[in-house]
């Protein structure tokens, strides 16, 4: 392991025990969880098998078992992992959610396959620099048709840039060329935004899209708890404008993050 993903698992993992409870009474985020859900019943019918990059604690796995979904779920983080397994202990998923310790950038060693589907959410992908190290390894996980959904954080963030004259640092961040450093519970590593272009360009010609919305372009972004909270109507009517943004260009690739779904051809 490289000292990179090194960093980002030992991060997440000490992230893990805290990671659910910041979603309590959250609305934006769940919000933003049920956009993806949608996006994804959308075009993968439930009973559908599916494989998950970067599971985190299992939150989302879980939701799509509720849904019908068979998941196998993966991460590098061994705290996140540790959270996936007591979930399926308490749930009792033992069959319909399954869990491997892998980074998505060695994907040649889950051979369950192949899925139905491959989803990534809460832009996990946007800790390595060049997502064709992810891209290489799909054809071969996918059943013909099948589908990739990625939540990933794009270069415009409407919100973000609205905070440029407050503060510059963070207005502004997504803008830098070479990606900046994140900084999650004490350990530092390199984050990279993506434009929805040098996504798809990353999947290759074997690739189409099929769907693509902006997720959170003018409602607050996901690290922001309180907003909706201590102005509920306003939240409201912003939550009711993104929606109907979220699908018109060039709005659809931006915001907090974005839902790209490509289709494996052939």
């Amino acid at each position: 392991m490289t000292n990179h993903f090194h960093n980002v698992a030992e991060a997440f993992s000490r992230k893990a025990d805290l990671y659910d409870a910041f979603g309590d009474d959250h609305a934006n985020l769940t919000r933003m969880r049920r956009k993806v859900y949608d996006h994804i019943s959308h075009l993968v019918p439930p009973g559908s098998r599916l494989l998950e990059l970067n599971a985190g604690t299992g939150l989302d796995a879980l939701a799509m078992v509720q849904r019908g979904y068979r998941v196998h779920a993966t991460d590098l983080a061994p705290g996140m992992i540790a959270e996936i397994q007591q979930k399926i202990a308490q749930y009792n998923l033992q069959g319909r959610l399954t869990v491997q310790p892998c980074s998505f950038t060695e994907l040649e060693q889950v051979t369950t396959g192949p899925f139905d589907a491959i989803y990534s959410n809460s832009g996990g992908l946007n800790c390595i620099a060049d997502l064709t190290a992810v891209t290489r390894c799909l054809p071969a996980l996918l059943k013909p048709g099948g589908i990739v959904t990625w939540v990933i954080m794009p270069r415009i963030c409407p919100w973000e840039l609205a905070l440029t004259l407050k503060d510059w640092r963070v207005g502004a961040r997504r803008l830098r060329p070479h990606g900046v450093l994140a900084n999650v519970e004490g350990v530092q590593f390199m984050t990279t935004y993506f434009s929805a272009r040098q996504v798809r360009r990353a999947f290759g010609p074997r690739f189409r899209q099929v769907k693509l919305e902006g997720l959170s372009i003018v409602t607050p972004t996901a690290d922001n708890k309180t907003f909706a909270r201590r102005h509920p109507a306003l939240y409201q009517r912003l939550a009711r404008l993104d929606d109907w943004l979220a699908k018109k260009r060039p709005f659809n690739g931006w915001g907090d993050f974005f839902i790209l779904s490509m289709k494996a051809e052939g």
